[in-house]
């Protein structure tokens, strides 16, 4: 089985393969560039899910992979501020998209802030945390866990709820 990534960043990437690295049965993986679709900072469930949708579908057209996997991070506003959130699509070309969320962090008022100014979280959490490229590495979810959990757990996670909703559907259609 083959498997395209919508994605070049490092911490997705790793994602993916840490989350199908218990299938046996993926022989290669592809990693492409590809648009979301929406805003460079999505800032609902709805738009981070679209996003997520739209590079799953765009990977596994660009490649010919057997499935396309999209990954998107994103920001929800809350009564009680603003919280990280995450989605994930896995697309095969055969019916609609599988989809899934993850883990969901409150993000200190000082970035909601800078979101809410227009900013993108990537460029707020370089700055906040004093490093370089923060998004492809542990990210805000490493950041504010003190690096219990990081991006690429997060992310494998949503991979891993999306595989096996996959591999139930499939064991499904194929009792009918």
């Amino acid at each position: 089985m083959i498997v395209s990534i919508g994605t070049t960043n490092p911490a997705k990437v790793k994602a993916v393969k840490k989350a199908f690295g218990e299938i046996d049965i993926i022989k290669e993986f592809r990693e492409v560039n590809v648009p979301s679709g929406v805003s460079s900072q999505p800032f609902s469930d709805e738009e981070t899910m679209k996003g997520a949708i739209n590079r799953a579908e765009a990977s596994l057209k660009q490649t010919g992979a057997d499935i396309g996997i999209g990954l998107e991070g994103g920001v929800v506003e809350t009564s009680s501020g603003f919280f990280l959130c995450n989605w994930g699509a896995l697309a095969d070309g055969k019916r609609s998209p599988i989809v899934a969320g993850g883990a969901r962090i409150q993000l200190p008022l000082e970035i909601g802030a800078e979101l809410v100014k227009g900013r993108e979280l990537s460029e707020v959490m370089d700055e906040f945390a004093d490093r370089s490229e923060v998004g492809k590495n542990e990210g805000a979810m490493g950041i504010f866990t003190n690096g219990t959990v990081d991006r690429t757990e997060m992310f494998s996670h949503v991979v891993k709820l999306l595989t096996g909703r996959y591999q139930y559907e499939k064991s499904r259609r194929s009792l009918s």
